[in-house]
């Protein structure tokens, strides 16, 4: 877990800083970096961790807060840096059963807006996760037991007597930090060459914030050192109109800001303004959208954007996609006070979410087709941008309706990217805020289903499934039948009603065909898992062949490879060549595109292609791997009836083949096995297990409650019955259950009570 950013310019000084927060991050769990905007916190703690992931088992995850706008999604913003699929369960259980074994760094970057909630978020984490350690940025402290600050000042700057040489100038980490970037903007830049009086008094002036000497530094591609102390002192000048106690370095920098802006053009400074309300990253057609109208054309805009990438004021950054920008935090502040101040704040938000309301459409016309992954990336990048305009309809009467035609219309991204329990948050919110019987309400309700099934939640996915089948009825239409159609029949698949299902899915078929290319794929490669599992294989391969058939056609993968999957489900028990080929396909294509749950059940399918080759030890491995990737993404085969029951059968051969200790060893050093490393096992290519079995007597470490829990698992009692039978809540028990699963490695409560009887008989094992 390795995933901090790169530096794109130097680190300057910092070196007592930097030990002394390494020291406080050996000594405590919790260190928070404090101090004012630009003064350097991030790249601090950014440097930090990246010295020290090495030093933690399972390394450093970087957690940037500054985008996030809603603090009821900041569980969820935690769960997608570190890699983790939701399910119904809380959000932060799943983080906190995802961390509890694990030795991690999380740096958590900007909380200060966030920060009662960042509060709550880190004490959940410091008391389930004894080896998590962390490390914050903000402008005040988090107020968490056990947590020590550090204040970052800002760099030291020359003392204002004498006139310093160059040499002993450069001893000055803020005089260090001016060098280094204006030679990035100049790179004929001698400090021999220039006024060493004028430097020092222009750090000085500048008070040693690290931001403010690099805006400054900008300058000297049009002015001279002479001409940016003068400038700046003109500006200070401007200073009464701000609070007189405030900070100097806190004014200090509003004024280099102030200046920064009364250098910009016109049009500049209303692009900057309008471009405040981006999230992340966005692309010059979206800012050409948002930041033109009253005084800048469209045309006009990528030429302003030139001019404040020039100036700093806008980040350039570029992947296989293209370039896109970013702001800093603190410019991104300042602009938005200025877009309130001209008044046109909410006409700027409507014009960003129009926009991406417009993307989204894009996605929905498009996703069938050869540009599926390009897709998935680009939503991916501007995730944030779209919880933006997600929140802007939801916060405004008559808006939510919108909302929830957006959500819908990125189904697939949602599925792929694992994000389901935040798919299910904006329905949710976006249904109470939206009651009318619109085409939208019953679209939004199938996919909530939709998601609910995903994760388990039978319960509500039938609630929602009933309003929208009356829905449907009510406001007529083929495909709106078929879409509700469709959902009923997945239901009853993951239920075990095969019969049902296999007709629903039928029916749902009929009514997409030629019209709905999105819901015609999904019905061809689910009826044709249906019929496999009915035992009308003939029937069954032939509509996945057809699925896929159709998907290589337009150049789709995502459903391709469901059908491929589907396909090595059906043959692993006749076509063994076949299932091998196919299941490979399937999870080259889901590794490709992110997708976890298909990752999940591919690795799952072709551990049963092993099995019968009769290649135990790599079945096992890869058995342990899919449980771990179940786990991560809060699923499990048991969510899936007739899936589970293969998976089961399968298990209990490659046991059975390998006995249960060699069977448990190879099970896992596959569980923690690296995702591409468990690929290279299913390719037949990396190393499959260490079999070394566990020590002889050794157990899971249970407490004696969940022993007794795990007791009456092992008796088939569910959580109400387990509640009411030892005297305590239900999501107490739910609570005991998760806990049993994450330490023994499990992903069913069938394993829970298969391991239990062993251990009753002396013969541990694990699935």
């Amino acid at each position: 877990m390795h995933h901090l950013p790169a530096d794109v310019t130097s680190f300057v000084g910092r070196r007592r800083q930097i030990a002394d927060t390494k020291r406080l991050l050996s000594e405590t769990r919790l260190v928070t970096l404090t101090g004012p905007g630009g003064v350097g916190k991030t790249r601090l703690a950014l440097h930090v961790a990246t010295a020290k992931r090495r030093s933690f088992h399972d390394g450093a995850c970087l957690i940037e807060l500054a985008e996030l706008r809603d603090p009821a999604l900041l569980a969820y913003a935690a769960a997608e840096k570190l890699g983790l699929h939701m399910s119904a369960r809380p959000v932060i259980d799943t983080i906190i059963e995802h961390l509890a074994p694990r030795e991690v760094l999380l740096v958590l970057d900007n909380c200060e807006h966030l920060v009662q909630d960042c509060a709550l978020f880190v004490d959940a984490l410091l008391r389930g996760c004894p080896k998590v350690r962390i490390l914050a940025t903000s402008r005040q402290s988090l107020g968490v037991n056990g947590e020590t600050t550090l204040t970052v000042p800002p760099l030291p700057v020359p003392e204002p007597d004498g006139t310093p040489s160059p040499d002993a100038l450069v001893q000055y980490d803020s005089v260090r930090l001016f060098i280094d970037r204006a030679k990035a903007v100049l790179p004929q830049f001698d400090l021999h060459g220039q006024d060493s009086a004028v430097l020092a008094r222009l750090c000085r002036d500048l008070d040693g914030i690290p931001l403010a000497i690099e805006l400054a530094a900008v300058w000297l591609r049009a002015l001279s050192l002479s001409q940016i102390e003068e400038r700046l002192s003109e500006r200070y000048r401007l200073l009464d109109r701000g609070s007189p106690a405030a900070p100097t370095r806190h004014r200090t920098l509003r004024a280099l800001m102030d200046w920064s802006h009364h250098l910009c053009s016109g049009p500049e400074q209303q692009v900057w303004a309008r471009a405040s309300v981006f999230s992340g990253a966005f692309d010059l057609a979206a800012v050409e959208k948002v930041g033109s109208g009253d005084g800048v054309t469209t045309e006009e805009v990528p030429h302003v954007i030139f001019s404040l990438v020039d100036k700093s004021i806008l980040i350039r950054e570029e992947d296989a996609s293209g370039v896109y920008y970013r702001m800093l935090e603190t410019v991104r502040e300042y602009g938005q006070e200025r877009l309130v101040a001209a008044g046109e704040y909410e006409a700027t938000r409507r014009r960003h979410r129009d926009w991406y309301a417009k993307v989204v459409d894009r996605f929905g016309a498009e996703f069938i087709g050869p540009d599926q992954e390009a897709w998935i990336r680009r939503l991916h990048r501007e995730h944030a941008n779209l919880r933006v305009a997600l929140g802007f309809c939801i916060g405004r009467p008559g808006e939510a309706v919108i909302a929830l035609h957006m959500a819908t219309m990125i189904d697939e991204y949602w599925s792929i990217r694992g994000v389901n329990t935040e798919a299910r948050h904006w329905f949710d919110l976006a249904l109470a805020a939206s009651p009318e019987p619109t085409r939208q309400r019953s679209s939004a309700l199938c996919l909530s289903a939709w998601y609910a099934l995903l994760q388990g939640d039978t319960d509500a996915a039938t609630r929602q499934l009933a309003e929208a089948a009356e829905l449907a009825e009510r406001l007529g239409g083929v495909g709106r039948h078929a879409f509700v159609t469709l959902m009923q029949g997945m239901k009853a698949l993951f239920t075990g009603e095969l019969e049902s299902a296999a007709s629903l899915i039928g029916d749902a078929l009929s009514g997409f065909r030629a019209k709905y290319p999105r819901g015609e794929l999904f019905a061809l490669a689910q009826l044709g898992l249906t019929l496999g599992l009915k035992g009308d294989r003939e029937q069954g391969l032939a509509y996945l062949d057809e699925c896929v058939a159709t998907a290589a056609q337009v150049g789709e993968v995502y459903w391709r490879a469901w059908a491929l999957w589907a396909i090595s489900f059906v043959e692993v028990d006749h076509d063994l060549g076949r299932a091998e080929a196919t299941g490979m396909e399937a999870l080259e294509i889901h590794g490709r595109m992110g997708g976890k749950l298909g990752l999940a059940f591919s690795i799952d399918a072709l551990a049963w292609v092993h099995e019968r080759q009769g290649r135990h030890i790599e079945a096992a491995t890869l058995f342990g791997s899919a449980a771990a990737t179940w786990r991560e993404i809060g699923g499990s085969p048991d969510y899936y009836v007739p899936m589970g029951t293969v998976h089961h059968r399968y298990v209990s051969e490659t046991r059975a083949a390998l006995g249960a200790d060699r069977y448990e060893a190879a099970f896992r050093y596959g569980y923690r096995l690296p995702p591409q490393e468990a690929i290279d096992v299913a390719r037949g290519g990396g190393k499959a297990a260490e079999t070394t079995p566990r020590p002889a007597g050794e157990q899971p470490p249970l407490t004696p409650r969940e022993w007794q829990i795990a007791e009456l698992v092992a008796e088939g009692l569910p959580n109400k019955d387990i509640a009411a039978r030892l005297v305590i809540s239900r999501r107490t028990a739910e609570t005991h259950v998760d806990h049993i699963l994450t330490k023994l490695e499990f992903t069913s409560r069938t394993q829970v009570a298969v391991w239990y009887t062993a251990q009753k008989d002396g013969s541990p094992v694990a699935d």
